[in-house]
Formats: C-alpha cells, sequence, structure tokens
C-alpha cells in the first residue's frame, strides 16, 4: 500500500544502497521542504545467472548462458538493449574478432552498419527465445554478500527494491558496478596522472550530399584533401586553434549511414572528467550536447556535402570510453595486444582494434602526434587472444566482469573496449558461467576446453 514519506526519510531508505554517498550533500533543509507520496514495496527475485547490464557485453553473456539451459535474468538500467550502440548511438560496430555468436548477431542486426533504432529488438528477440528473462528500467543499486562470495543483487525499480539471488552473478555494466561494489580492487586512468579517456557525444546529422566526403579517422582525414589542397586534418586543426571549434575537438569523423543523406558523427569531446561521477556525467552530456551544434556549423562551411546538414538524432546518453577496470586473476597488457598473444585459456580469439586511446588532456590521439600527423595516430595490434582469467575478479567468488571493465591496462583497454570484442567477451563470460554451473565447479576451475569448443566451434543449443 502507498505510504507517505517525506524527502528526508525517502532519501534515508535509499542512502542504505551502495551509491549512499551521491546523495549524502543534500541538506536537511532541502530534504525537509516537501511530502511525497511513494509507493512501498520489495519483492524477490531466484535466478541461477544473474546479468547486470543489456549492452554487448550483457545480452552476449545471457543468451548464451540461457542456451545451455540455465535459468537467466537480466537486469538493465535503461529501457532499451544495446548499451552504448543503441543508447549513446555508437555507431558503427567496431572492432574484429573470431566469433561464431557475433557473427550470428550481425546476420541478425544487418552487421556493423546496424539500425540503432531496432537493434535493441533484434538482442530481445536471441534473449527471449532462448529464454532468459529481461527487467528493463531496473537499476542495481548494491551486492549481496556472503564472506566474499556475491549470492545476488538488491536493485531500484518504479515499484520499490527489488532483492535477486543468484549462484552466479555477470556484471557487463561497463563501468564495474558491481564489483567495485563487492569489494573487488579496480584502476581508473592512465598510469602517471590517473586521467581516463574523453567522454563523448555521436549524433546523427540528415541534409548530406550523395558526394560527401566521409572520414572515420585521423589517417582518413590526413588523407582527404579539401578545396584540392588542405587536408581535413589541417583544416579541422585551425578552426580548433582559432577557436571555431573547442580546443578539445581536433578531429570531426563522420560515417556514412545506410539512409540516403544520413550520416553519423563522431567530434565532440570533453576531458578531465569521469563517467563515474554524477556531477561530470551532467557536464558532459550539456558541454557535448552544446559542442554538437558548434560542430554541424563547422562542418556546413568547410566539409564539401555537409553544406545542408542538420542535427536529425542525439543519443539519450553520453558516450563513455573509459572507467574501471577491475583486477583480475591476470591482465591484458599492451604487448599482448601488439605481439598478438595467445592464450591457452581463450574465450575471445583473433580480437583485433587499434590501440585507440582519445587523448585524455586535449584534442586527437594521445600518441604519435607530430609535425606531419597533427593529431596524432593509433597504435596498430596484431590479432590477439582474451583469456577467461582476465574476467575472474581478485578477493570476489561468484562473480564474472565482461566487457570493457574486465582486467587490462589502460592501453590495452583502448583496444578491447569496443563493441563488437564487448560482445565476444560477454559470449565467453555466458558460456564459462553456465558450464561452471553445469559441471559444479568453481568459474576458475571450469573446464576450459569444453567452454572452448561450444564458443568455437558449435552453436550452443537448449
Amino acid at each position: 500500500m502507498p505510504a507517505s514519506l517525506n524527502r528526508r526519510q525517502l532519501l534515508g531508505t535509499l542512502a542504505g544502497t551502495s551509491f549512499a554517498g551521491t546523495l549524502g550533500g543534500i541538506s536537511a533543509a532541502q530534504t525537509e521542504s516537501a511530502s511525497i507520496t511513494v509507493p512501498v514495496s520489495s519483492r524477490s527475485f531466484e535466478t541461477e545467472i544473474l546479468v547486470c547490464g543489456g549492452g554487448p557485453a550483457g545480452f552476449s553473456a545471457a543468451t548464451n548462458a540461457a542456451r545451455l539451459g540455465r535459468k537467466i535474468l537480466l537486469l538493465e538500467r535503461y529501457g532499451r538493449l544495446g548499451g552504448m550502440g543503441v543508447n549513446a548511438r555508437v555507431w558503427p560496430l567496431m572492432g574484429g574478432v573470431n566469433s561464431p555468436f557475433v557473427k550470428e548477431v550481425h546476420n541478425k542486426i544487418g552487421g556493423n552498419g546496424f539500425d540503432p533504432e531496432q537493434a535493441d529488438l533484434h538482442y530481445a528477440d536471441l534473449l527471449e527465445q532462448a529464454g532468459a528473462k529481461i527487467l528493463l528500467h531496473t537499476w542495481v543499486t548494491e551486492p549481496l554478500m556472503e564472506g566474499n562470495r556475491i549470492v545476488g543483487v538488491k536493485a531500484i525499480c518504479k515499484e520499490g527494491i527489488l532483492t535477486i539471488r543468484a549462484e552466479l552473478v555477470i556484471d557487463a555494466t561497463g563501468d564495474a558496478d558491481i564489483a567495485a561494489a563487492a569489494g573487488v580492487p579496480f584502476d581508473i586512468g592512465r598510469d602517471g596522472d590517473g586521467l581516463v579517456q574523453p567522454m563523448s557525444i555521436m549524433f546523427a546529422v540528415e541534409g548530406v550530399a550523395d558526394d560527401a566526403k566521409h572520414c572515420g579517422s585521423e589517417e582518413a582525414a590526413r588523407g582527404a584533401k579539401i578545396n584540392g589542397t588542405e587536408t581535413w586534418e589541417t583544416v579541422t586543426a585551425q578552426a580548433q586553434k582559432n577557436g571555431e571549434l573547442p580546443d578539445t575537438i581536433g578531429v570531426v569523423r563522420t560515417y556514412k549511414m545506410g539512409r540516403k543523406g544520413k550520416a553519423c558523427v563522431n567530434a565532440t569531446q570533453i576531458n578531465r572528467l569521469y563517467g563515474t561521477k554524477v556531477e561530470d556525467l551532467t557536464k558532459a552530456e550539456l558541454e557535448c550536447r552544446r559542442q554538437a551544434f558548434r560542430v554541424v556549423e563547422f562542418m556546413r562551411k568547410h566539409l564539401p556535402g555537409y553544406e545542408n546538414c542538420y542535427v536529425s538524432h542525439m543519443p539519450t546518453v553520453i558516450g563513455v570510453r573509459e572507467t574501471r577496470r577491475i583486477r583480475g586473476l591476470e591482465q591484458l597488457k599492451r604487448e599482448d595486444l601488439i605481439t598478438g598473444r595467445k592464450w591457452d585459456n581463450a574465450v575471445v580469439r583473433e580480437s583485433q582494434f587499434a590501440i585507440d586511446i582519445h587523448n585524455p588532456d586535449g584534442g586527437g590521439q594521445a600518441e604519435n602526434q607530430n609535425d606531419t600527423a597533427i593529431q596524432g595516430g593509433a597504435v596498430q595490434v596484431k590479432p590477439y587472444d582474451i583469456p577467461l582469467t582476465c574476467m575472474i575478479p581478485q578477493k570476489v567468488e561468484g562473480l564474472l566482469v565482461a566487457g570493457r571493465c574486465i582486467s587490462g591496462t589502460h592501453d590495452a583497454h583502448a583496444s578491447y573496449r569496443v563493441q563488437n570484442i564487448c560482445m565476444a567477451m560477454g559470449a565467453g563470460a555466458g558460456v564459462a558461467a553456465a558450464t561452471a554451473l553445469n559441471d559444479k565447479t568453481e568459474l576458475a576451475a571450469v573446464n576450459i576446453e569444453k567452454v572452448q569448443k561450444i564458443l568455437f566451434h558449435s552453436k550452443p543449443q537448449l
């Protein structure tokens, strides 16, 4: 039944969660100013494997675990599945990987150039066909612990507080929210100053000419001639220098979308903010959305084919590249990527994407900035594996981590953070978790040959 609570009482109830610190700064005067009526209820669920996060890693983990016959519940804080690709319009899907499941997903959604307006429904189809249960609009607030073992979570939704118990938990939040709250050690940012890659707003424009130029990288901008003389890189760098563009924007990347007259733009950037801090997220959302319209004005003036373009779609949320990286049983390092290291316990094979470090303290790339490459360039890698032990955290049992928050260095993370590779990680985590339950073993002792056979040689069946 509804119960009347004033704001102080309501916030006091919520402050029992692990995120109480974000509410603690609200003054007594603020909390006593009004009385509100809220529904107070508590519901409980039990599942075998709980997946927190419905992005590429989360939906892949839940689908693959459900296909192996386990009872699965997936929680997603937003109203749509798909993570950054859908909610932040991070388009197209990037990264190469040798994964039958990723290939299956691409066949269903239309490949790297997927339709962000429909992809979430395709992901839901895969989950529901596998037998997984989905709860959208459900925000996890704290882990349930028995000693050093996670046994579920508490979450909040419109109905009130949910208590979900599970035999295994997969943290696919992208930010390692569950792992961090459970006590898993983690790192943030690069060595030395702790700065992370910048956040960005990606957006769509329409009114683009059929013969418009598209420059999707620093290298492409360096090779694209504008008016027959200057390159797109030098034109952008001059605008950055004279204030036509913000000083954080050194590269304006555009991608041709499937529909006539439409393109995706990746240019906005804000530095020295963290995607784990609510005030930073608020600042980033507002500033980058304002930047988007400055970028469009710049494109209209300087980029052939964009003279009549306009913003047609903005994302629901800011795009976050980097936050926490857990400390796992093993860590993926820069040299592992450059040498194309193979692992006996790999659950992802032949990952391939450049070490793409968007400058944490300025525009362009963090590396290789010089007279001929004004905005720098990404370091290339050889196809590399990702081992299960990078997804198994230190100090907490019953937990797997999948997606960009696995155990790796700042440099390595800059490659494996992209969506296709995260999708393959999720498939690996889901199969490993289900296999561990099926064989009644701990995650660290799971039969890796059995996991690999399912992942790489056959399609999991109900």
